[in-house]
């Protein structure tokens, strides 16, 4: 009777608490979960379509003084791999990307301790003139907090000026997971969890569209996985009404090939496909008001993207021309145009291609 009564508040979009969260999670029947998230996600996005998108992932620089134990990517200053994206390689890699049809360009990296606000700034500003039509969605709150420390200003005029300069939507990468006792053993050097938040209310005031992630799977519990879904639903709750707020939440895995964690202190991902959908319906089920939920079919493949679009996803993500973080862990599940909206078609829904905004192109 207790799951019957939390399926019945939760499809009546009333919030829930986090042990009604955990009761779901680890009570809950998958087939049950499943069958409320695709109800909540024909609530949220009536219908038989499921969205893909093409950009490209180029990395700013691999040069990061955060060295956070679960990335292969980063460099320390002065290795002999490090590296400074050039102008001209900007060019080759956006010139590619518009051949494949594509126009938004994902710009991350490290948080170097060399680049300040105003190469960021000029960077944006350089690609907007070379390429008017080019949409950037770029960084992320650990950069932001980074950059405003580094300036000794404050996050929001950190954005704003990454907003005139050209910046078009703000990602949620560096969230891990928003808990300070995980943050303090994986990205120590990191944003806390309550700047990451900040940094993401600060955009929303600014109607930045943003997205939300959680990088599951290794030293978290199943208590801190539930916390970090309501802390991004509490702080969707603060936006004003019609400004973007998140506008999609992203889960995925933790890629342990090679990583620190891993040869260091023995920790393995704990991934496997039926959790991946049981986080996946938890996310519609406690994210009440996110519209959309994006399946990583990056790092979890085909099969398991597939069912998450049965179980409360409305997204498959990215073609990803380029990605070379998660990539550099052991996430090697690529497709192209064709393959993506083939497996769309193959799990039984309708192709829509998106832009960054989730508005079809």
């Amino acid at each position: 009777m207790v799951l019957e009564n939390i399926y019945d508040k939760a499809l009546k979009l009333i919030p829930l608490d986090a042990e009604e969260g955990m009761t779901l999670y680890t009570q809950a029947p998958v087939e049950e979960l499943m069958f409320i998230a695709n109800r909540l996600r024909q609530y949220h996005n009536p219908g038989k379509t499921a969205g893909w998108m093409i950009d490209r992932n180029v990395n700013i620089t691999n040069i990061c003084f955060s060295q956070c134990t679960f990335c292969n990517f980063c460099r320390k200053k002065g290795s002999p791999d490090a590296y400074i994206t050039t102008t001209e390689d900007y060019i080759r890699k956006i010139d590619e990307l518009y051949t494949l049809d594509g126009n938004q360009l994902l710009l991350q990296g490290g948080m170097n301790p060399d680049l300040g606000i105003d190469f960021y700034t000029d960077l944006f500003r350089k690609l907007k003139q070379l390429y008017p039509s080019l949409k950037l969605h770029a960084l992320g709150p650990p950069e932001i907090v980074f950059l405003a420390k580094k300036e000794k200003t404050t996050f929001p005029d950190v954005l704003s000026q990454l907003i005139s300069a050209g910046l078009d939507s703000l990602p949620g990468a560096g969230a891990e997971i928003l808990s300070d006792r995980v943050r303090k053993i994986v990205s120590p050097a990191k944003a806390t969890s309550e700047e990451w938040l900040e940094v993401m209310r600060v955009a929303h005031n600014l109607n930045l569209p943003t997205s939300a992630t959680m990088m599951y799977g290794h030293i978290e519990t199943n208590e801190e996985r539930i916390e970090h879904l309501i802390k991004i639903r509490d702080l969707q709750k603060e936006k004003q009404k019609d400004y973007y707020g998140f506008i999609t939440f992203i889960p995925w895995p933790f890629q342990d090939e090679g990583t620190v964690l891993r040869e260091k202190s023995g920790i393995r991902s704990s991934y496997n496909g039926p959790d991946y959908i049981r986080i996946i319906a938890i996310s519609r089920i406690i994210l009440n008001n996110i519209r959309h939920i994006q399946a990583s079919i990056l790092t979890v493949g085909k099969e398991t993207g597939m069912l998450s679009l049965h179980a409360g996803a409305d997204d498959l993500g990215s073609i990803m021309i380029e990605e070379n973080v998660v990539s550099a862990a052991g996430a090697d599940n690529r497709f192209n145009a064709k393959e993506i909206q083939s497996v769309i078609r193959e799990a039984g829904f309708i192709p829509v291609r998106r832009n960054q905004k989730y508005e079809a192109v």
